[in-house]
């Protein structure tokens, strides 16, 4: 368990049925240049809401214009259709696009990555999820909530990802070891993912775990990013405590910690297991604002501290079910701008959720969650959520 837990977690293995090895020759279970495997990843469901989620914000916090609610009724969820191949014995290829309820298609992921470096060594070119924290380099449906946490809501746009080179290296130790440098353009929140020469988005990464005997293994890490932006577009709290919107340029620093542990009598997760993870994400943004005072756009330095976590756990009680729970908190910190003149109340927004689930295989799964939401100061909201949720075709194994 030990040797794949690890494995799973350098990212290099792939399919749902057998680990790709960094050193097996191209084989059709695992696809090729010519005859890639194909996913596909169906999802929908309906939810209930006391506010109307087209006036959801995180009070206290500059979100992307592009920021929404969770939609009420009966709605189709992200759908997925993903294509990997090994391209020759020295490359691997993977894109994944996604089509959203209102059918907007986008590429999640599109990258290539060095199958043959050797010395622990991995490349990976193109489009891809930035590799800080725990959660940001899955992809959504592997999830164990419905939703992403408030933290990364506000200071990722939900998700992060990154147009650029991503570099790794497993360290040949016995424990488990891995550093990550990454460096791209950026895109979308909080780069304004502009059109210029220099790098957008740099980050370091450092994670590393292991065993404590046959049924507990654990894994912690640490990230930094540097983000620039230019322009980019925000809404932000006026002394009414309106929304406006408002355009920033600056950079904006992020500190990620991370750690997950996990527990099933001795490595067999089919009847009984747990998992209780957490991050912590410190944000400042430093730059100019222009900002929307009164109908006269007035343009000043800002420097704000901001900072959110969740923990949450996962207990499989049953072969088919499982029942989490989450808390997540967030700190709105003290904006420095024109002698406090953004206005607004100092406000934390927080979040309490619980879930059941019943999965009859790997392959499909349905969700209940309710969450009592505190996103919106004087508003708090009730959110139940059903989700069913569907993977057909070859899809790569889930990392750690």
């Amino acid at each position: 368990m030990k040797f794949l837990n690890i494995f799973l977690s350098t990212g290099m293995a792939f399919t749902s049925l057998c680990v790709y090895s960094q050193n097996a020759p191209s084989t059709s279970t695992t696809g090729t240049g010519i005859n890639p495997s194909i996913s596909l990843i169906l999802s929908g469901g309906y939810n209930r809401s006391r506010q109307n989620p087209d006036d959801y914000k995180l009070t206290g916090f500059h979100q992307s214009t592009d920021a929404e609610g969770i939609k009420r009724g009966f709605s189709l969820g992200e759908t997925e259709l993903g294509f990997y191949a090994n391209i020759d014995p020295w490359w691997f290829g993977s894109a994944m696009i996604a089509l959203d309820s209102d059918g907007a298609i986008s590429i999640e992921e599109a990258f290539v990555q060095t199958s043959r470096l050797g010395n622990g060594l991995t490349a990976k070119m193109g489009r891809h999820f930035s590799g800080i924290g725990y959660l940001n380099p899955q992809h959504a449906h592997t999830w164990d909530f419905i939703d992403a946490p408030l933290a990364y809501q506000a200071f990722l746009g939900g998700q992060l990802k990154n147009d650029g080179v991503r570099m790794s290296w497993l360290m040949p130790t016995d424990q488990f070891v891995q550093l990550g440098l990454e460096v791209g353009q950026g895109n979308g929140f909080p780069s304004s993912n502009a059109n210029q020469n220099k790098i957008g988005h740099s980050a370091l990464t450092l994670h590393t775990g292991g065993d404590i005997g046959p049924s507990h293994n654990w894994r912690a890490g640490i990230s930094s990013a540097q983000i620039k932006a230019t322009d980019l577009s925000l809404m932000v709290d006026n002394f009414s405590n309106e929304s406006k919107s408002s355009l920033f340029s600056g950079n904006t620093q992020l500190l990620v910690l991370d750690g997950v542990w996990k527990w099933a009598p001795n490595g067999n997760t089919s009847r009984n297991s747990f998992q209780l993870q957490g991050e912590y994400i410190k944000s400042k943004r430093s730059g100019h604002l222009t900002l929307d005072t009164l109908g006269t756009n007035i343009t000043h330095a800002l420097s704000l501290p901001q900072s959110g976590w969740y923990l949450q756990s996962v207990y499989q009680f049953q072969p088919l079910w499982r029942a989490g729970i989450r808390v997540e908190r967030l700190d709105s910190g003290t904006p420095v701008y024109a002698a406090n003149a953004l206005g607004g109340t100092q406000y934390n927004p927080s979040k309490n959720t619980a879930l059941l689930e019943w999965r009859k295989s790997e392959f499909s799964k349905f969700r209940a969650q309710i969450a009592n939401d505190y996103s919106r100061e004087g508003a708090p909201d009730r959110i139940i959520s059903l989700q069913y949720q569907m993977s057909l075709g070859a899809h790569r194994a889930h990392s750690y």
